[in-house]
């Protein structure tokens, strides 16, 4: 075992006159040295970690990001506790809807006294349901609230025209996390449990359990008849397949019995003259369902569709039951999450930029912006380089790659032009009609969109996020303040650490342009073909490897991670991470990477990554997550690019024999 010794914490730089002391950014304390990290570079880089740490009973897994999480959920309780006392705020400014919309969430006496009362008028409105128009309509006006029915309609850029907002229709209906929960053996005691759960809902609304069983029974089978219908994950991943268009005379002709003009009135708009399916078997299957189940039945979906959906917003009997399945069957939980972080999640989807604007104002660095701008410029000249350098591309294929980086549109921190909430009202009626209200909002902020351009600069996600992403169809990456921080970036570490996590998170959104989806869609964010024909097979070929690799691993018992459902997140590991490590090289300006706490700069590029996943998961949610989750879990998404790059076996010395070695053949080298 090449020999590590563990020295000073810190490096002192000599700068022109001025010294600074930057640390190593690793964490020393969860590096276990009786591990060879040349066979198991997970376990030496976090094996104390993982010893010593437990997943804290509310969750299902917990890692890096459940870590900042928790501090961002902290910093928000400090914010939220100042607005929420602010009874001068004026009525109709955002303090005073974040002010009434947290009251109303955290009260949990009124909402046990309301019961069900929240959701009374729309079950008696079902109720009086006699027609399938009737039928139509009131599953609009739900979906209007953010709950769910047979109809799944969204507005999004048109994949072949991206400057254009465009009308879907997709698949929808399903309680499950997916259509293979319904048929596969393997879930079959989760299928049940939900059954069960159906059940004790029906009884919490006031049914008496007879009639509850039998509600769930009648739901059960309508959700099956509509998974048969539908595609699982792996199936949705092909956006050419997710492109069909329709005029509004074709989908009359596809699914007559669904009465069109209806359902889009009810939202608020004319039915659309062109659509686009995602799944057009699915709205052919629903037209034979629409009939062939009854009206009755049919209320009792949309009834369930209602009270699944509300349920964390009602009484405790109606929370508890809802996270005794969602949150114990499908992810393992022990307890449910304090009340005072449910209410801050729900303000941050109601408000998230009203939240995030204070969020922003108080906590953010602009140091921190700052120097990630600097990486992102940094990872992209890393990419053009690296794309130069491919001998399986062809020069046409290259410009085109080189345009995409041109016009990648760079979104750090936060918005430059917040959300007016001026039209969304928040009172003190009940928590769950603040929810649904904030939902209306949104959904009429989408609708609003039609016949209108695409607005690039919109954010889709809220500033204290601890996430990031790659948006194909506006060729964009986005950071929000709330991942850039400790331990995915540190301002006062070393390059070394802040390259190995953050720069290869930057440099997996990038990647995402060009793995097996993004891939698909040109420097203008449309789906178009501009690879030549050779150069698309060299890399589905390529493609072909890391879905081998991955398809390998078994994550528990014997389940095996889907390599095809978790390509292209792969992809964008491998990807992201070899531009980082070029992208910190070249920041190195020619010279030896300095030596901190006894590990070269390679060596602790390499570890922070690997910390940067360090991850514990229940067996419940490891499970659902190999179903329907297109990452992989964190230990193999930590050694599975590794082991692919020459560049981690000349740090740490792999060899032949190694656990960590890859034969030459097998190692992935796309990007």
């Amino acid at each position: 075992m090449q020999k590590l010794i563990l020295l000073a914490s810190s490096l002192l730089l000599m700068n022109q006159g001025f010294s600074q002391t930057l640390t190593p950014g690793i964490n020393l304390s969860y590096i276990d040295s009786s591990a060879n990290p040349r066979n198991d570079i997970y376990k030496f880089a976090n094996g104390k970690w993982l010893n010593t740490q437990k997943i804290p009973a509310s969750d299902g897994s917990w890692g890096s990001f459940n870590e900042i999480n928790e501090r961002n959920i902290s910093n928000l309780k400090a914010l939220i506790s100042v607005v929420s006392a602010d009874m001068k705020a004026l009525p109709g400014t955002n303090n005073q809807k974040l002010r009434d919309f947290y009251l109303m969430a955290i009260d949990s006496v009124k909402a046990d006294k309301d019961g069900i009362k929240p959701i009374n008028t729309d079950l008696a409105a079902i109720d009086l349901i006699k027609t399938k128009n009737e039928l139509i309509k009131k599953s609009a006006q739900l979906n209007k609230k953010g709950v769910g029915g047979m109809i799944g309609f969204y507005v999004y850029s048109d994949f072949k025209n991206s400057n254009v907002n465009a009308c879907y229709l997709t698949q929808t209906g399903l309680g499950l996390p997916d259509k293979d929960f319904y048929f596969e053996p393997q879930y079959e005691s989760v299928k049940n449990e939900y059954a069960d759960h159906i059940t004790r809902s029906f009884e919490c609304s006031g049914n008496y359990p007879e009639s509850a069983k039998a509600a769930s029974a009648a739901i059960m089978k309508i959700e099956t008849e509509l998974a048969k219908i539908s595609q699982n994950a792996v199936e949705q991943r092909d956006p050419q397949k997710q492109y069909n268009p329709y005029t509004k005379a074709e989908l009359i002709k596809l699914s007559p019995n669904v009465n069109w003009d209806i359902y889009f009135a009810a939202i608020g708009i004319k039915t659309p003259a062109n659509l686009i399916l995602n799944q057009p078997k699915y709205y052919e299957g629903l037209n034979a369902l629409i009939n062939s189940v009854s009206i009755a039945d049919w209320k009792l979906f949309l009834k369930w569709n209602l009270i699944k959906t509300a349920s964390p917003y009602l009484s405790n009997k109606f929370v508890n039951e809802d996270f005794k399945f969602t949150g114990t069957i499908l992810a393992g939980k022990k307890e449910i999450k304090q009340r005072y972080k449910r209410a801050q999640a729900s303000t941050d989807e109601a408000l998230g930029e009203a939240l995030g604007k204070l969020y922003v104002d108080k906590y953010f660095d602009a140091n921190s912006k700052k120097r990630v701008s600097e990486m992102v410029d940094n990872l992209i000249a890393a990419y053009r380089v690296r794309i130069e350098s491919r001998d399986w591309m062809s020069p046409e294929t290259k410009i085109q790659a080189q345009m995409k980086l041109d016009k990648i549109i760079k979104k750090l921190g936060y918005p430059d032009t917040w959300i007016d909430y001026t039209s969304l009202t928040i009172g003190k009626e009940s928590y769950w009609k603040n929810v649904s209200a904030g939902r209306e909002f949104q959904y009429k902020r989408m609708l609003n969109k039609i016949g209108k351009p695409v607005d690039r600069m919109e954010w889709g996600m809220t500033p204290p996020t601890v996430n990031a992403y790659y948006n194909p169809t506006s060729n964009e990456i986005a950071f929000p303040a709330g991942i850039m921080q400790v331990p995915f970036f540190d301002v006062n570490a070393d390059d070394a650490f802040n390259y190995g996590i953050m720069g290869s998170i930057i440099g997996h959104e990038l990647t995402h342009g060009f793995d097996d989806q993004g891939s698909q869609f040109d420097a203008d964010g449309n789906l178009k073909m501009w690879w030549t024909e050779t150069d698309y097979k060299n890399f589905k070929n390529k493609t072909k490897l890391i879905i081998d690799q991955f398809d390998s691993y078994v994550a528990i018992d014997t389940l095996h991670v889907k390599g095809e459902l978790t390509q292209g997140e792969n992809i964008a590991d491998i990807g992201g991470l070899t531009m980082a490590y070029y992208a910190y090289q070249k920041s190195l300006n020619g010279k030896k990477s300095p030596v901190i706490a006894g590990f070269t700069g390679e060596q602790r590029f390499f570890i922070a990554w690997v910390q940067g996943w360090k991850t514990l998961v229940r067996d419940a949610y490891l499970r659902q997550m190999i179903a329907t989750n297109p990452h992989s879990p964190g230990n193999f998404r930590a050694f599975g690019p590794l082991s692919n790059m020459q560049e981690f076996y000349d740090a740490f010395g792999v060899k032949v024999g190694d656990g960590m070695f890859r034969p030459a053949e097998k190692r992935v080298n796309i990007w």
